[in-house]
């Protein structure tokens, strides 16, 4: 059975990727389950600087979904260098890192750090960040700073360049063509969905940013659509990702044309629960006597 994918010129051993922001730096998930049986690692976001992140509570669990205002809090990138490079040098999988900026320059910067660092095969640029250049509008709301910041970051590295879309968007096809056009070389999608919960008994916001990312079964059918309509806008491969829980899941988002999924709130919940979505692949294909996946991919359109 041949499970391996193409991401452009990036192959994978798999199609299962453990999203950004679910499984720390790596070591932290790796007592739960081997890492070199999936198909990519990718770190959670980091930043030129430390950054604290936001005030607690940061998690709060809803029906058929969880509600995170982290705040990108990570150690730094040249922390995560001397800390955790060690630890991922010894892994046979591919190693993803998701970074982010509040300037274009601090992009840059932390691109040319890990661009030097071969055991890292890609950076997953999370553009959905406040532009602080530009009075706090989203990267990903300003077509032009979008344009500037793709390819002012490819420009700077070598590395397969993955951006990482949420659901709040103006235009797809706008955004798809600068992506396509400045270099991006696929997409991962999707983020967290803007949500919010209230305290009925302190009557009062329970995060104290007031909004927070809803993530876990309840977004899926909107991230499958938003991974379908994006198929048929663009060539470059999709990493379908948002609510997948389970190996059922993971074959919907490789059924409408995503070349690998992420598997990201399922992390938190059972942290083996990759290895479980790959070992349910495994037996969809041979239960539907398929030997390569890439005859799977793609067939529901």
């Amino acid at each position: 059975m041949n499970l391996s994918v193409t991401l452009g010129r990036m192959t994978l051993k798999n199609p299962v990727v453990l999203a950004s922001g679910t499984c720390g730096y790596g070591r932290e998930i790796a007592p739960y389950l081997d890492l070199n049986t999936l198909g990519a690692i990718t770190v959670k976001g980091l930043s030129l600087f430390p950054w604290e992140g936001n005030p607690p509570p940061r998690l709060f669990e809803v029906r058929a979904g969880l509600l995170n205002s982290i705040g990108l809090e990570n150690k730094g990138v040249e922390r995560f260098l001397q800390e955790d490079l060690p630890f991922l040098e010894a892994l046979d999988t591919r190693v993803f890192v998701n970074i982010w900026g509040k300037t274009v320059e601090e992009y840059v910067a932390v691109a040319r750090k890990l661009d030097a660092i071969e055991r890292i095969d890609a950076l997953e640029l999370n553009v959905s960040c406040p532009n602080v250049e530009k009075g706090g509008a989203s990267f990903l709301l300003d077509p032009e700073a979008l344009r500037e910041l793709v390819g002012r970051v490819r420009e700077a590295t070598g590395k397969f360049l993955i951006v990482k879309l949420g659901p709040k968007l103006q235009d797809w096809e706008v955004t798809v063509r600068i992506l396509e056009e400045e270099g991006a070389e696929a997409l991962s999608v999707t983020n967290s969905f803007p949500a919010m919960v209230v305290d009925v008994e302190r009557m009062d916001f329970v995060f104290a940013m007031k909004s927070a990312g809803l993530s876990g079964p309840a977004i899926k059918p909107l991230a499958l659509k938003m991974v379908y309509d994006l198929v048929g806008m663009t060539e470059l491969p999709i990493i379908g990702m948002g609510g997948i829980m389970t190996a059922e899941d993971a074959l919907e988002f490789l059924l409408v044309g995503a070349r690998a999924v992420g598997v990201g709130t399922a992390n938190l919940v059972a942290p083996s629960s990759a290895v479980d979505i790959l070992e349910g692949i495994k037996a969809y294909l041979l239960r539907k006597d398929m030997e390569n996946i890439e005859d799977l991919i793609g067939r529901v359109r």
